[in-house]
């Protein structure tokens, strides 16, 4: 679902912490980039792979619902064909995270339909480092 600048604008100010899943530090990976910047704006990253232990420097947890604390957004930076199970995932959180984010080139239908009545706001197929650049927004 697309919202316009103002109503994301103002749903991503309320950003502190985000869940970046699929987080490998590893250049030139999709998600590296993105991680990092993110930290730099002084955003709280929460690394999320099945395999790490530590990436960027960070405690990484195997999934979401490993995390001990609330978390704003889930940033997805896998396959669409994963993202079904993210959202069953994401729907065991307590609380809830805000936004269930797929990240450029990432849409999926079905994790859509699962989130559809839960509160969760869903994005697809942007990039939310470049959104908060976009908007100036830093922690």
């Amino acid at each position: 679902m697309l919202y316009n600048d103002k109503e994301l604008a103002a749903l991503l100010r309320e950003v502190k912490t985000i869940a970046v899943v699929g987080a490998v530090d590893k250049p030139g990976r999709p998600v590296d980039r993105p991680g990092r910047n993110m930290i730099d704006m002084g955003f709280d990253i929460i690394p999320v792979h099945p395999a790490r232990s530590n990436v960027w420097g960070l405690t990484t947890y195997k999934s979401v619902t490993d995390i001990p604390g609330p978390v704003d957004v889930v940033d997805l930076f896998r396959n669409a064909q994963f993202c079904p199970e993210h959202a069953r995932e994401v729907l065991t959180m307590d609380p809830l995270p805000k936004i269930f984010w797929m990240q450029s080139g990432i849409a999926s239908a079905e994790a859509r339909d699962i989130l559809a009545d839960s509160g969760i706001t869903v994005i697809e197929d942007r990039c939310l480092m470049v959104e908060l650049q976009r908007f100036g927004i830093t922690r």
